[in-house]
C-alpha cells in the first residue's frame, strides 16, 4: 500500500526585513497582528497564541531545528516553503537560504512560489490599495535566471521529489502568461544539471482554476476547498448585510469539513490542500473570513476521511494549509489552547495505514 507523503505550506513571515520595516514600521513581522488580535463576536477564539514555541524568531537555527522535529514527530513529511520572486529579486529569502546553506535541519523540503503582488490593503484593510511590490513575467531569461538562482536548493538532497522529479508549486497558476514556456525551460535546465525534471502542481481554489490548471498541463491540482465553501454558504445578499452590519464572514468548522469530505470524494482527481483552522482577522478585522470552531477532533474527522481516499487511489501528496499562518489563525504549530493536539492528529491517522 503506497502512502500520500504530507506536505505543509511553510510561511518566512517571522523576523524583521528592511521592506517590512519600511512599509509596516520598524520591527514588524507576522507576530504583530497576531499579538494585537481581539474576539470579534461572543465566542471567538482570538487571540491565538503560540504554545511551545512561543514568538519566535525564524533568524534563530534552533527554532527552526524545533519546528522540523515537532513535524517529524507529527509525522508531516516535508515542509513547502513559500518563495517569493519578483523579476531577479528574492523578498523573505533568509530563512530558506540559511537552511540550503547550512544544511539544517535535515528534514526534506519543496517550494511553491508564491507569484502575487504585494498590496498594502493585503496587511491592513483600513489603509489604500497601494502597490508595494508588483509580480511580473518577462519571460525566457527571467525564468532561466529564477532556476539558476533556486539551483543549490534543487541539487539539495533534502530536496522533495515524486517519481524522482522536484516538487514545485504555483500559487497564482492561472497568473502565468506563458506556464508551457517556464515548464520547458526549467526541465531542460535541470536535466543539463544532473536532475530529472520537475513535478508541478497548481494551487485551485474554484473549480475555473482547476480545469485551467489541467489545460495547462502542470502535473497535478492541488485544490484549496475553503473558498469553494464560502460561495456555497455565502450569498451576495449576506455578504451585503455582512458589511452594512461591520460583522466578519463566520463559517462553521463542522460545514467545512463536511462539504471538503464530499468535495474530494466526488473529484478524486484533485490532490486535497486541507485546512486545519482558519482565522483571517488579525490582519483583515471585520472583513475576515473565520472558519469558526475549529477543534482537534473535528480536524481528525477531516484528515482521516481524506487521507483515506488518498491511500485508496494510491496520491503521491497531501497538503495542508499550513505549518505556520499565524495571521491567518491556520497553523498546525501548538498554541496555548489545544498544544500539540492538531499535530498528534496526523500521525495518529497516518499509523492507522
Amino acid at each position: 500500500m503506497k502512502k500520500p507523503q504530507v506536505i505543509a505550506f511553510y510561511l518566512p513571515q517571522f523576523y524583521p526585513t528592511p521592506e517590512n520595516d519600511k512599509w509596516w514600521g520598524e520591527g514588524f513581522t507576522e507576530w504583530t497582528n497576531v499579538a494585537k488580535a481581539r474576539p470579534l463576536f461572543k465566542g471567538h477564539y482570538q487571540p491565538k497564541l503560540p504554545g511551545k514555541l512561543g514568538f519566535y524568531d525564524l533568524r534563530l537555527p534552533e527554532t527552526r531545528e524545533t519546528q522540523a522535529d515537532l513535524a517529524r514527530e507529527a509525522g508531516v513529511d516535508a515542509f513547502c516553503y513559500w518563495h517569493y520572486w519578483f523579476n531577479g529579486r528574492r523578498l523573505l529569502d533568509r530563512v530558506f537560504t540559511e537552511v540550503v546553506d547550512s544544511g539544517k535541519p535535515d528534514f526534506p523540503f519543496c517550494l511553491c512560489w508564491a507569484n502575487h503582488s504585494w498590496y498594502q490593503k493585503t496587511w491592513d484593510p483600513n489603509k489604500p490599495n497601494r502597490l508595494l511590490m508588483e509580480q511580473t513575467y518577462p519571460g525566457e531569461q527571467d525564468y532561466i535566471a529564477h532556476f539558476k538562482a533556486m539551483l543549490p536548493a534543487f541539487k539539495d538532497h533534502r530536496y522533495m521529489k515524486i517519481d524522482g522529479k522536484l516538487v514545485f508549486g504555483i500559487f497564482e497558476p492561472d497568473a502565468i502568461p506563458s506556464f508551457a514556456l517556464m515548464k520547458e525551460i526549467w526541465n531542460c535546465l535541470a536535466i543539463e544539471n544532473g536532475l530529472q525534471g520537475f513535478y508541478f502542481f497548481g494551487l485551485a481554489q474554484g473549480e475555473a482554476r482547476a480545469h485551467m490548471i489541467v489545460k495547462e498541463k502542470y502535473d497535478a491540482v492541488v485544490y484549496d476547498n475553503m473558498a469553494t465553501v464560502y460561495d456555497r454558504n455565502w450569498s451576495l445578499t449576506r455578504r451585503a448585510l455582512d458589511k452594512i452590519l461591520h460583522r466578519p464572514h463566520v463559517i462553521r468548522y463542522e460545514d467545512y469539513v463536511k462539504e471538503t469530505i464530499a468535495y474530494f470524494k466526488e473529484h478524486p482527481q484533485y490532490i486535497p490542500c486541507l485546512v486545519p483552522n482558519f482565522d483571517h482577522s488579525p490582519r483583515s478585522g471585520l472583513k475576515g473570513i473565520i472558519l469558526h470552531k475549529s477543534t482537534p477532533q473535528k480536524w481528525e474527522r477531516l484528515f482521516n476521511a481524506v487521507y483515506e481516499q488518498q491511500v485508496k487511489k494510491e496520491s503521491p501528496l497531501l497538503v495542508i494549509k499550513s505549518w505556520n499562518e499565524w495571521g491567518e489563525g491556520n497553523y498546525l504549530e501548538p498554541d496555548e489552547i489545544f498544544g500539540k493536539a492538531y499535530l498528534e492528529i496526523i500521525r495518529k491517522v497516518k499509523n492507522q495505514f
